[in-house]
């Protein structure tokens, strides 16, 4: 089964190198922003066929761009638009069920692009020599220039992996241009007889994940540093835009990319102790969880609210999702998604679901009917897990893996949790048993 992951080449340029790669990257930047222009005019369109032909002589002539890059600007621009009408159909969605009355504005002006990167294809814009070397085309011609990168990545790459696609990064803070490479690596075919373990993982602020087995061996992963450093970089953006200076401005810049740099490496280190080896880990299909759950935000929330909610909108849980996905296929397990309605409403002893199981919805649980006391996050842990392994026990008697089970309709929806209702958590609940009431 293949895996595609990403390289992250340094590339050692020297003065004369760097300022040809600048010159290319601001003009594919500035093709970019053109096409984008030029897409938004003839109706926001998002076919890509359609937009080359509009583009592609210009962006030869007024740019200098090679034939592929010229290719690969549409493309590019074709896919961002269809994320934005996607966006906006998801918007129209949620407007009419009630979920928000607020518009999604992404389309109302065309989309500005920023970053100096530019899209290489792989034995046409650019090629790996020997020696740890490569050969990147620039306006003025090919220029060959060393990498460094992480040992793993470059063996990938003298042992001639397939290499696809790649991107060229330039990153502000250190003046360092990078080299993107997608590479497809080998995983082996998963047997879902040798799943050897079973967890869920529930994630959430207070903790960004917490992850239980089969084996009742839990582990929780702290969200208090992450919301200290959270609120730490809110004050300094807000002193800051007080100030809007020039300087202010570049700082907040920096500020943004630090932020970010910080969520992505916790949601790695999270990850890679979650995506143990021949594993099947279940994780909730958050998909629309923001329009289905409701919050007061505005001025009809407190302060103490508007907090929470700053906190919830910053966090991403589905890149952490992504990355115990691709880490779980390297180390040989795989990770799938199941339902995630009423996992921490839900009792895992006797099955009672009520919202009254969260008093004032904090982090106890104490179901209404059996009595049963755990920390909520736990219970959330335990529903999924139980609700992975009945995938897994489905896994095995169809032969096929559903990666995210459809319960879009009413009658599906009701089928599936009221057989979810039925599993119950036991001591000696295994890999191969689930138990079910009477």
């Amino acid at each position: 089964m293949p895996q595609v992951i990403t390289a992250k080449l340094k590339l050692n340029l020297n003065a004369e190198q760097k300022a040809l790669v600048s010159q290319t990257a601001l003009a594919y930047r500035d093709a970019l922003n053109y096409t984008s222009q030029v897409a938004f005019d003839v109706g926001k369109t998002s076919n890509g066929l359609r937009l080359q032909k509009a583009v592609y002589n210009e962006l030869r002539v007024r740019f200098g761009l090679g034939a592929q890059m010229a290719c690969n600007v549409p493309r590019q621009v074709s896919a961002t638009y269809k994320t934005l009408w996607t966006k906006v159909k998801q918007s129209n969605d949620a407007i009419a069920k009630g979920y928000t009355k607020k518009r999604y504005k992404g389309l109302d002006e065309a989309p500005k692009y920023v970053s100096r990167t530019c899209t290489l294809n792989y034995q046409r814009d650019y090629s790996f020599k020997t020696e740890q070397r490569v050969s990147i085309i620039t306006l003025a011609g090919r220029i060959v220039v060393s990498y460094d990168g992480y040992n793993k990545h470059l063996a990938l790459i003298a042992s001639g992996s397939k290499i696809g696609a790649a991107k060229i990064v330039y990153q502000r803070s250190s003046k360092t241009y990078y080299l993107m490479v997608s590479i497809e690596v080998e995983t082996p075919e998963i047997d879902p007889l040798k799943i050897t373990r079973v967890s869920g993982v529930d994630v959430g602020m207070r903790y960004l994940a917490v992850e239980t087995d089969l084996q009742n061996k839990s582990k929780f992963y702290s969200g208090s540093e992450a919301r200290h450093k959270g609120n730490r970089y809110h004050k300094a953006r807000i002193t800051l835009q007080r100030k809007d200076t020039r300087s202010a401005k570049r700082r907040l810049i920096a500020l943004s990319g630090r932020e970010r740099r910080f969520i992505a490496d916790v949601n790695h280190q999270i990850s890679k102790e979650i995506a143990k080896p021949s594993s099947l880990i279940g994780l909730e299909n958050l998909t629309g969880i923001r329009e289905r759950t409701k919050s007061k935000s505005g001025t009809k929330a407190s302060k103490k609210q508007r907090k929470a909610n700053r906190n919830k909108a910053k966090w991403s849980f589905a890149e952490l999702h992504s990355y115990i996905d691709y880490k779980a296929n390297l180390n040989g397990s795989l990770a799938t998604k199941v339902p995630a309605h009423y996992t921490s409403q839900s009792c895992p002893k006797c099955g009672h679901t009520s919202g009254g199981n969260r008093p004032k919805k904090g982090l106890l649980f104490r179901c209404e009917c059996c009595g049963h006391e755990l920390h909520a996050p736990k219970v959330g842990a335990r529903n999924i897990a139980m609700r992975t392994l009945l995938v897994r026990q489905d896994w095995t008697s169809t032969g096929s893996l559903s990666a995210s089970p459809n319960v879009s309709g009413c009658e599906t929806k009701a089928e599936v949790l009221q057989r979810f209702s039925e599993l119950r958590w036991s001591s000696d609940t295994s890999p191969h048993l689930v138990r079910y009431s009477a």
